[in-house]
């Protein structure tokens, strides 16, 4: 695979997708105990220390954490953790709300549980994400991802830049919000590239939607042009030679191993991009929709509104809003 072109479609989808905030909390549990989470908006991040503990997402079998391994749920899927399947697992929202300080965000939680057996320190990271961001990379990710500290050596510092993270939090020093959010956008970061190119032995079963498309040298290629230059007026047929592939194969390839059509996927890039610009005070809407590859403001806004079910500036003045329409 051409990994620098792989690599450079990340980084395009990822400099969009910042996190607004980053929710931080460190439970003390001691087994038995088992809590159920119904979600979250946003990836979600988990990492141990001490005892193991088991997580299963919702509809799926427990897998067990280890001590420094590194769980995300990148859709914040519903799911349980608990210190041994099986057993009955308490609302996660009702000891929340119990120690919760002001506004959810606002203060890290921390709390104790459990039946005072051996104990798991579990930290964890809840990323508020804008909501247009679904509809890129993370979307299309499994509901769960775990990096082995024993499989990938990155892993224990990931973990132990982790753990540090959330202390800091709880020590509420002045700038800590904001910390927490980029550090927590890094952390994704590295966590999505220690994914993507994982052992391949473990890649068949991990990889499944665009990033089965960043494994593949020619489609990697075409998805590198439609990130860095997202304006310009591509169509299959230009896609296609410019991944050295004919038409037919290209379509049948892209859409094998993306999910999806490469015009559906440009489009919602396009609009993810056009979502961003739309926060920027500086920009007016004619330059937005011009940056996105749309002559026409009144075909973007009709593009824009199926995307989002809001016209670019309802959405703009949710967000921020440019200067001018």
């Amino acid at each position: 695979m051409d990994t620098e072109r792989g690599g450079d479609v990340l980084s395009h989808v990822l400099a969009t997708y910042k996190s607004e905030r980053a929710v931080t909390a460190r439970f003390s549990l001691t087994a038995p105990w088992a809590l159920h989470s119904t979600g979250v908006d946003g990836p979600l991040i988990r990492m141990c220390t001490g005892a193991p503990y088991w997580i299963a997402v919702d509809g799926a079998e427990p897998v067990v954490i280890a001590p420094h391994d590194i769980a995300m749920l990148p859709q914040g899927s519903a799911h349980t953790v608990s210190s041994a399947p099986g057993l009955e697992a308490e609302p996660f929202r009702d000891l929340i709300a119990a120690h919760l300080v002001g506004r959810h965000g606002d203060h890290p939680i921390v709390f104790s549980h459990g039946g005072g057996g051996p104990a798991t320190e579990l930290f964890s990271l809840h990323l508020w994400m804008p909501a247009e961001g679904l509809g890129s990379i993370i979307g299309s990710l499994p509901p769960l991802i775990v990096l082995r500290q024993a499989q990938i050596a990155t892993t224990a510092s990931l973990a132990q830049t982790m753990e540090s993270l959330v202390n800091a939090t709880i020590a509420q020093r002045p700038g800590w919000q904001l910390s927490a959010a980029r550090m927590a956008d890094l952390l994704l970061v590295h966590i999505l590239c220690e994914h993507l190119y994982a052992q391949p032995q473990d890649r068949q079963a991990q990889q499944t939607g665009r990033l089965r498309g960043l494994d593949d040298e020619s489609i990697a290629r075409a998805m590198s042009l439609m990130h860095e230059r997202p304006g310009h007026p591509w169509s299959v047929a230009t896609l296609a030679q410019a991944s050295y592939l004919s038409r037919t194969i290209f379509s049948e390839r892209f859409r094998a191993l993306v999910g999806v059509t490469p015009m559906h996927y440009l489009g919602s890039w396009r609009m993810t991009l056009a979502a961003e610009k739309l926060k920027n005070r500086q920009l007016s809407l004619h330059q937005v929709a011009e940056a996105v590859g749309y002559a026409s403001e009144k075909a973007f806004s009709r593009a824009f509104q199926r995307w989002t079910g809001m016209t670019p500036s309802a959405y703009a003045r949710q967000h921020g809003g440019p200067a001018s329409g």
